[in-house]
């Protein structure tokens, strides 16, 4: 009888699939003020990463907020008409950081015309590619990169909207070109490991994640370290059937951030695959209350009575 209930939870539950991570959200603010120190409505403000980018405006006191953040060194440039400002900022998970900038002129922040249109070139490119036109961001980053080959940024995106469309090749060259132009940049890396576990290329895929756990100052296991990149390694290992490796990756994610709802979710259905229904059951139940409208909430609390069923005594 629970061979047969075992096997009924199995067909329910959605294994692991090639995917972006979940992580937790990091958050920008400031306020943008004119060199009279007066708020500046309206400011458009672009928030740029080598692993996000975001945009928002300021209100009417000139402030601004953006929620959502992968941590990492973030630069933003805030605009009005012909008022430009610049600030890098680093953002980490819980503790909002904070960019106050001033407006001046364009040419007192450095920038030339044809660098102006630059940015606003890539920053177009970057917009397209959040909204899901990867054809338009393409074609907005290779012009781009026509005039300014030497951005890895440029090519890491690249790199992603390829990917977005599952043109492998295409995403593998440009996610290398982006690490050769910036070989100390942990993203393009698992970019590259993305696609290879895409491909079931699992030992490259391994082997680009253990370079961006490295070059991210993380130690990947079960130890401590960044909870993105050991969920990361998760994932890769999940796909290659290394359940029991898999494993210990998703309790160290799971341990390294307990707020990550999406590697609680990788941890039940890797010990469900283990036929561990204890560890499951755990897993799926925090899952569950950290994250209650995921669209996976529903299936998952559909199964659990089953699962519960299978607990020992």
């Amino acid at each position: 009888m629970r061979t047969h209930l075992y096997r009924g939870v199995l067909a329910l539950l959605v294994a692991l699939v090639f995917s972006a991570p979940a992580f937790a959200q990091g958050i920008v603010k400031g306020k943008v003020v004119d060199e009279k120190n007066q708020p500046v409505v309206d400011a458009k403000v672009v928030i740029q990463g080598t692993a996000r980018n975001a945009e928002t405006k300021t209100n009417n006191r000139g402030e601004y907020v953006q929620v959502g953040l992968q941590s990492g060194p973030y630069t933003i440039t805030v605009t009005k008409e012909k008022l430009v400002a610049t600030q890098k900022v680093n953002v980490t998970q819980g503790t909002p950081a904070e960019a106050n900038l001033t407006l001046v002129p364009q040419a007192a922040a450095g920038l030339s015309p044809e660098q102006r249109q630059l940015q606003e070139a890539a920053g177009a490119a970057i917009e397209a590619l959040r909204a899901g036109r990867d054809d338009e961001a393409i074609q907005k980053l290779n012009d781009v990169i026509v005039k300014l080959p030497t951005c890895s940024d440029c090519y890491y995106n690249l790199g992603i909207a390829y990917t977005h469309k599952q043109q492998w090749p295409e995403a593998e060259a440009a996610l290398k070109k982006s690490v050769e132009l910036k070989p100390t940049n942990p993203d393009p890396y698992n970019g590259l490991a993305n696609v290879y576990n895409a491909q079931k290329r699992f030992d490259e895929a391994l082997a680009m994640n253990a370079k961006a756990t490295e070059l991210s100052g993380t130690t990947g296991g079960a130890g401590g370290g960044n909870a993105e990149s050991i969920y990361n390694q998760g994932v890769v290992l999940f796909n290659a059937g290394k359940y029991a490796e898999a494993k210990v990756q998703f309790d160290a994610a799971t341990k390294a951030d307990p707020n990550n709802a999406n590697a609680f979710y990788q941890l039940g259905m890797t010990a469900l695959n283990l036929g561990q229904i204890p560890d499951a059951v755990s897993a799926l139940q925090t899952f569950l209350k950290l994250a209650p409208s995921d669209p996976k909430a529903a299936q998952v609390q559909s199964s659990l009575p089953a699962l519960q069923q299978m607990l020992p005594k």
